[in-house]
């Protein structure tokens, strides 16, 4: 048996975090993207500030302390079961943020943390809407 369709989409946050020209990038260790590289990121919990939250999700998921300073953009993650119905859908903040302290270690939801350069996302990253997401932020830098 399937769980239920969500009612309402959730706010999730995804966190940029820049150290040395490099962003920080973990593997996915729950759904949705099980095993996909992404950023560190996951749902807002009520009370807590958006830059409250990515913070949080980094610390949890990498042991990296970082400082959010910006909101990037917004994507919306929308996926469906073989069935057709709709499993997960996510209004995902993306926020940029500074590398305070710490070396990347797996943690909480993550497979796997590291840093990656653009040529490394590109093969690393295959969600598509978060490629533009990187390559627009590289692009600035």
């Amino acid at each position: 048996m399937s769980p239920p369709s969500p009612t309402h989409p959730r706010v999730g946050v995804g966190c940029l975090v820049w150290k040395d020209g490099q962003v920080l990038l973990i593997r996915r260790g729950k759904p949705p993207g099980y095993g996909e590289w992404s950023l560190p990121g996951g749902s807002q919990e009520l009370g807590e500030t958006l830059f409250a939250a990515a913070e949080r999700e980094v610390m949890e998921e990498t042991g990296i302390s970082a400082r959010a300073r910006s909101v990037l953009t917004a994507v919306d993650n929308i996926v469906h079961d073989a069935e057709g119905r709709l499993a997960f859908h996510y209004t995902i903040v993306d926020v940029e943020a500074d590398w305070i302290a710490g070396a990347p270690v797996p943690g909480d939801d993550a497979l796997d943390a590291r840093w990656a350069d653009l040529a490394a996302c590109e093969v690393l990253v295959a969600w598509e809407p978060l490629k533009q997401v990187l390559r627009d932020a590289f692009a600035r830098r």
